[in-house]
């Protein structure tokens, strides 16, 4: 079982934090950095000083980490066309030294976009984009060296691209796909995709879902993709502590032990064990909500982790 560390930097925090957390996460031994792609908080937070780029953040992470792995869940490709896009990953892998896995989902949150002029079109169509885009992206990182790669969709069009540059990890860093969609997205996860993630969900349903896709990969002779699901994460080692960082992050203990991974150590050690039993899953992205709380990364590291 892998631990990640999993952020939501447009709730409040700027590059010097996200920074601090993958540092502290490195020495940690964690094996991952992720943060989300979003430029609008949620829930009331200010989010002051405002967004950050994911990109961005990513590129200058990768500079200034040494071996922790870097990725987003999820990219949204709303944000960017699906050629510079795929040069912006490709070059955060080669500056990381190919530490980048990449997260893509077809974008949700239609205020943000309101919020920042980015237009938003309506499911079908979005659907309809993120099945080219992925198309586009990995046709670029596969075209062999000195290759042109040409794309005709109904959405985006590529004439003789030189499909450079190349990232670090050949064919490409690992594509993680997610979601509960009961059709179309295991059929893309089961085309695209290196890993199948499931955010903020209960057993049954991720058992459920996980099903599904490895339906679709074997109709298309593939093998099941590596499994992960993204939860909420709050750790204390006695009751008191737990009920603080609970209170920190303006949430109700009994409500963060039903629906993420929540309690004493001991507690959450049997959940992870539950979750892995059930569901097979060989990583789990932990969501810290405090980022100026990196003991709270230590306990889970120290006292969590080598019990898994």
């Amino acid at each position: 079982m892998r631990l990640r560390v999993f952020t939501e930097p447009q709730q409040g925090a700027d590059y010097a934090d996200l920074l601090a957390v993958a540092r502290r996460a490195e020495d940690a031994g964690y094996d991952a950095f992720f943060r989300s792609d979003h430029y609008l908080p949620m829930g009331g937070a200010d989010g002051l000083p405002g967004p950050t780029d994911a990109w961005i953040t990513l590129a200058g992470l990768a500079r200034e980490t040494g071996s922790i792995r870097l990725g987003t869940l999820m990219t949204a490709i709303t944000f960017r066309l699906p050629g510079p896009l795929a040069i912006s990953v490709a070059q955060v892998d080669r500056m990381s030294g190919g530490r980048v896995e990449f997260g893509v989902g077809s974008g949700w949150y239609g205020d943000e976009h309101t919020a920042y002029g980015i237009p938003f079109p309506d499911l079908g169509e979005r659907f309809e984009r993120y099945a080219e885009q992925l198309a586009v992206i990995t046709g670029l990182w596969r075209t062999p060296d000195g290759e042109r790669f040409s794309f005709r969709g109904k959405h985006y069009e590529l004439t003789d691209s030189p499909a450079l540059p190349k990232p670090a990890q050949r064919p490409g860093p690992p594509v993680i796909i997610g979601g509960f969609g009961a059709r179309s997205t295991p059929r893309l996860a089961a085309k695209y995709a290196d890993e199948f993630n499931l955010p903020f969900a209960g057993i049954d349903a991720c058992v459920e879902q996980f099903a599904r896709v490895d339906a679709a990969c074997a109709a298309v002779g593939r093998g099941p993709l590596e499994r992960s699901v993204a939860q909420v994460v709050c750790v204390g080692r006695d009751e008191a502590e737990f009920v603080r960082r609970a209170a920190a992050i303006g949430r109700e203990p009994g409500e963060l032990r039903e629906n993420g991974v929540a309690g004493t150590v001991g507690e959450v050690v049997d959940k992870i064990g539950r979750w892995r039993e059930a569901t097979a899953i060989s990583k789990l992205y932990l969501q810290f909500l405090d980022l100026s709380d990196l003991e709270h990364l230590d306990l889970v590291a120290a006292e969590v982790a080598p019990q898994l």
